[in-house]
Formats: C-alpha cells, sequence, structure tokens
C-alpha cells in the first residue's frame, strides 16, 4: 500500500526523532480525519494542569452529580491549530450512532471515527459529563494539528511520524482513555514490538 492511498483515521501517529518540529516531540497522536483534503488529529499524551473539573467551575457548570473519576481527568494539549477549542474524544453510544451516516445523535456536533470512538465539539456534551450522564470515557483536548492534503504523506515519507493501529477496539480505548499519559509512548511503540531507544535506529511505518 502506498502512501498516496494510505488512510490512517483511527490509527496513531508516534513521533519520531526525525519530526522537527519540537511542538510534537515525544507526542502520540490518534488520527480523527484522513482524506483527499488532509488531515485531523488530537495528540492523546500531552496534559495541562487544567482538568475538567476546574473547566466546569470555570463556564458555570454543575458538577454535583459529575463522576469524580472523569471530571478530575486533565484537560490536553491536542495540538496548535484551535487551542483555544474543546475537542472531546469519547466511546461511541452504538444504540444512538450512525456509523455510515458519520453522526452520533446524542450530540449537536460529532463525527465518527470509526465503531467505538467519536469526535465532539459541541458543549452538550460537556453538560452531560458535568451531569454524569455522558460518555463513561472520555478525553478532552484544547486544539488539534491539521495537515493539507498530501502534507501528511510527505511527513511520513520523510519518517517523521510512526503509524500504528490498535489490534482491538478494547486496546484503541486503553490507550486513548487509560493508559497514564506518561506511559502512552511506551504501550503506542509496544503494539510494534518498539522502544523508545530504538525508534532512531527504526525507520519506515507499519
Amino acid at each position: 500500500m502506498t502512501l498516496e492511498n494510505v488512510n490512517l483515521t483511527g490509527h496513531f501517529l508516534i513521533a519520531m526523532p526525525a519530526l522537527e518540529d519540537p511542538f510534537f516531540a515525544k507526542s502520540v497522536m490518534f488520527i480523527c480525519a484522513h482524506n483527499e483534503d488532509g488531515a485531523m488529529g488530537v495528540v492523546i499524551n500531552r496534559p495541562s494542569d487544567f482538568s475538567l473539573k476546574n473547566l466546569f467551575k470555570q463556564i458555570n457548570l454543575n458538577v454535583e452529580h459529575s463522576d469524580n473519576a472523569i471530571i478530575n481527568q486533565p484537560i490536553h494539549v491536542g495540538g496548535p491549530v484551535q487551542p483555544e477549542r474543546g475537542f472531546v474524544l469519547h466511546q461511541v453510544n452504538t444504540e444512538t450512532a450512525d456509523i455510515n451516516q458519520d453522526e452520533v445523535s446524542d450530540w449537536d456536533s460529532s463525527i465518527v471515527i470509526n465503531n467505538d470512538t467519536a469526535l465532539t465539539t459541541s458543549k452538550d456534551i460537556l453538560e452531560a459529563v458535568a451531569n454524569g450522564t455522558g460518555p463513561k470515557k472520555v478525553l478532552l483536548a484544547l486544539g488539534y494539528a491539521g495537515w493539507n492534503p498530501g502534507q501528511l504523506e510527505a511527513e511520513l515519507a520523510k519518517n517523521a511520524w510512526l503509524s500504528v493501529k490498535a489490534e482491538s477496539v478494547h486496546a484503541q480505548a486503553s490507550l486513548i482513555y487509560d493508559v497514564p499519559s506518561n506511559q502512552k509512548m511506551d504501550v503506542a511503540l509496544g503494539l510494534l514490538g518498539l522502544d523508545f531507544a530504538k525508534l532512531s535506529e527504526w525507520v519506515g511505518h507499519a
């Protein structure tokens, strides 16, 4: 398969030592969309010091009925594009998701990434998380990473990124939501049988 026709939607990208942009050094990215118009993804291993609980209080959302395990999670730095905007990765409610139409009817503005994961940008999902009725697995990031048509393919050809797809829905969800941020690089590399020390010696892409 050539880089021209590969679709990395739902894959993880691991920043390689050859990546020149310091913003993405040692980052793990989840690709939310990849097509002829370009690509977009969210960094999943760069937590901030600001939690969901802090955010909810700032925007006057009542957290009395929230799941503490969720709202005490850190907000992540998702990328340099639109850093003032929230992007919520979350598990899909398969009863209300129309995978064929790329829509999740629970929320005002969502796209389905695959059978288990969606990306939502509307405030209603934050309101649901705050009152305890939202998805049980979420990762909130501020900003995203974007690529123009052909740009990501060019970076892959230069070994700036290593791509890997989780072997199962469970493994994908675990890496996004459950693995501590400082371990996500190691876990992602482990899917390929690699470790960070070997990255500078290993070239190519999965």
